[in-house]
Parts: C-alpha cells; structure tokens; sequence
C-alpha cells in the first residue's frame, strides 16, 4: 500500500478541499457565503459542488426565502468518513520520515 492510497481524488481542487473544509465545521453553509470565503465565481463554485453532490458527499437544499432563492448545503455522513480519511492520509505523508 502506498502513501497515497487513500487520498481522495474528489478532494483534489482547492475549491472542494475548502467547500468540505467549512462544511466538517459548520452544520451547514449557503452558496453566497462559500464563495465569498473561498473566492469563487458562480459558475466555479456551482461545478465543484456539483462534482461533491455527485459523489453523494454533501446535500443541497434549496428553498426560497422572500422572493430569493437561497441554497444551502451541507455534509453527509459519507462525505465526513471520505473527507476524514483524506486529511488522515494527508498528515501520514507529511508525517513520512
């Protein structure tokens, strides 16, 4: 088994390392405020949780609040487990003598 065995290629991008990031710590976090923090466009943040909903590792919630629509997501059960073995498997590399 190598180092590297069990990074998880849908972490790969900054953006979706940063999306899981405040998602492992927030119970949830709306799209304005996930490109506001992560310094994304639309169109880039909207593909990359796109790719993460996909994969099944957050949910997407969609409701109205006046006349805006507002969107929130937030991470599965799934998405924890894959996100926590990928910083494990990260800090084992760093860690590597």
């Amino acid at each position: 088994m190598t180092l590297i065995t069990n990074l998880n290629k849908a972490f790969d991008h900054r953006i979706r390392l940063g999306i899981m990031s405040i998602l492992m710590v927030n119970e949830y976090a709306e799209f304005n405020m996930l490109k506001e923090q992560l310094g994304a466009t639309d169109g880039n943040l909207a593909s990359h949780v796109k790719a993460l909903e996909k994969a099944e590792y957050i949910s997407v919630e969609k409701q109205f609040i006046g006349r805006k629509p507002n969107t929130r997501y937030s991470v599965t059960k799934l998405g924890k487990e894959a996100f926590k073995k990928h910083i494990d498997a990260l800090e084992k590399l760093i860690k590597k003598p």
